[in-house]
């Protein structure tokens, strides 16, 4: 942090954006022979996360729409994964997890991504749970996700709620925007489902919009044509051609939108 007003002058300089560490060490290209697949991603204990799932999937078939993505790189975390056996009750931790992957991807904090009873843990260290929350399988929701992401990287977040399901479709502009303007993974709970929103397909003449759907119930292994194949990524309408309903039309939802940090 001490080389803030330098990485500032250089950016200046080389004309690069203000909202973004682009010139960091942590930034810098690892030059090493390794053999390693480029969509996996190493962690400390020597397992690997696949990243970018949802690069070269299939089209929404959204006619005429435009594509607004998630900007930058993540990791895909889901239920099972570290052998740990969160199925039921675990999806909102394993989307903050990835949310949480980006930030450390892109260089704006280089915190570990925490486990769901650091997850719990950093609740009740600000005082929204009591310390019995602390290895239970207690649900989290969206407002949980944004006091995590503020207490452990100091990133603020916008929520939208709607009151159903069906309603998620009128936010697809304001949800285009927040992906070409913000650029990060969006948190959607509704009921007790969560999911990971890493972009849109909107045409906003017709309205008609689809949803490219990161979904953390995912049990198998890190196998991506198993992943896409399944439907675990992939482009979901709010209603599909036969007629059925992704979202739950009887319950209402809030996103969480991370707010893209101010720095270099």
């Amino acid at each position: 942090m001490k080389q803030v007003d330098a990485r500032r002058s250089l950016h200046l300089r080389l004309g690069l954006p203000f909202d973004r560490p682009l010139l960091r060490i942590a930034n810098s290209l690892d030059l090493s022979i390794k053999s390693r697949s480029s969509n996996l991603s190493t962690r400390k204990a020597g397992s690997s996360l696949l990243k970018d799932v949802h690069i070269g999937i299939p089209g929404s078939g959204v006619s005429g729409g435009s594509v607004s993505l998630v900007q930058g790189s993540y990791e895909y975390y889901h239920y099972l994964q570290d052998g740990f056996d969160d199925s039921g009750w675990g999806c909102a931790y394993r989307s903050l997890q990835t949310i949480i992957s980006w930030f450390r991807l892109q260089h704006y904090s280089s915190v570990d991504v925490p486990s769901h009873r650091e997850i719990q843990q950093s609740l009740v260290d600000i005082g929204d749970k009591d310390p019995a929350f602390i290895g239970s399988r207690e649900w989290i929701g969206a407002i949980e996700l944004s006091f995590v992401l503020d207490k452990l990287l100091g990133v603020s977040c916008k929520v939208i709620n709607v009151r159903s399901g069906s309603e998620l479709p009128e936010k697809c502009r304001e949800l285009a925007l927040h992906f070409e303007t913000q650029g990060t993974p969006i948190m959607i709970g509704g009921g007790v489902l969560a999911y990971t929103l890493l972009g849109v397909d909107y045409n906003e003449a017709t309205g008609e919009c689809a949803f490219l759907i990161l979904d953390p119930h995912y049990t198998g292994s890190d196998d991506v044509k198993k992943i896409v194949n399944g439907g675990w990524c992939g482009w979901k309408k709010s209603v599909d051609s036969k007629g059925k309903s992704f979202f739950l039309q009887d319950k209402f939802y809030n996103l969480l939108l991370p707010q893209r940090p101010n720095m270099v």
